[in-house]
């Protein structure tokens, strides 16, 4: 069959899953390319909205992208995403207050986070008033929404999916003093099925979900397009079968 080409749209186009996946592709006989070349395929693992916008032109041309610019951007919005689980069935960490930081007041134990997901976002947790009124001097005009802590070990559950296929592992909190570190985990049939539950919710085919043990079983707190998914043997081999199949699509053809 024909050699395909691939573009890569990344913050890091070197991040170990993509490096791993253009060597798959390579040994395969297809080329990777940058973005903004003539392509068969992108590989939409940047959510600027630079890179937004050029996954659109790629999409009107008629080029499949993964994930589509649309499920990308959408997962950026923290409350729509929110709104979004609970209508798929996902349980999800509820927001109990949104707005602008610096106009909200303190209400009792809370995790805070920018609205708009993006890197060097606020992500912090506020267990006294003083603790709020430092977040919110320093992240006064920013959107945030507020949920109320999940009960849980410190560790959280990090689960990702590639066209189905799922892998994961267990990473201490970053809202946790024990620091970062990571554990081998296999997820119980309750995690697989809200992972996997979450594609068709968002419209992904290479998504991260985060969870958290809750009183009446797992919780989900974030849904993250196109995540870098490290030291998950296997995972570049379903990426590169994923990008070979939906560029030779006849959806797309």
């Amino acid at each position: 069959m024909n050699a395909l080409r691939i573009a890569v749209l990344a913050r890091d186009p070197h991040h170990p899953l993509l490096a791993a996946t253009r060597r798959l592709l390579a040994a395969q006989g297809h080329l990777t390319v940058d973005a903004g070349q003539p392509a068969d395929l992108l590989l939409l693992k940047a959510r600027t909205a630079d890179a937004l916008e050029l996954a659109r032109r790629y999409e009107e041309s008629g080029t499949p992208v993964l994930n589509s610019s649309a499920a990308t951007a959408f997962c950026q919005d923290r409350a729509a995403m929110e709104r979004q689980a609970r209508g798929a069935g996902i349980p999800f960490a509820a927001t109990a207050a949104r707005g602008v930081l610096g106009q909200l007041a303190w209400d009792g134990p809370a995790v805070v986070k920018s609205r708009h997901s993006r890197r060097g976002d606020l992500v912090a947790r506020a267990d006294t008033a003083a603790q709020w009124q430092e977040l919110a001097a320093r992240w006064a005009d920013e959107p945030v929404i507020v949920q109320r802590p999940v009960a849980g070990d410190g560790w959280d559950r990090k689960l990702w999916v590639v066209d189905g296929q799922l892998f994961a592992e267990q990473r201490r909190s970053e809202l946790h003093p024990g620091g970062p570190a990571r554990r081998p985990w296999t997820p119980g049939p309750d995690e697989r099925a809200l992972a996997l539950a979450a594609g068709p919710a968002f419209g992904l085919d290479v998504y991260g979900i985060d969870l958290l043990p809750g009183p009446d079983g797992p919780i989900a707190v974030d849904v993250n397009a196109f995540p870098g998914i490290r030291h998950q043997p296997g995972a570049p081999e379903a990426l590169a079968a994923l990008a070979v199949r939906t560029a030779r699509s006849p959806a797309y053809a």
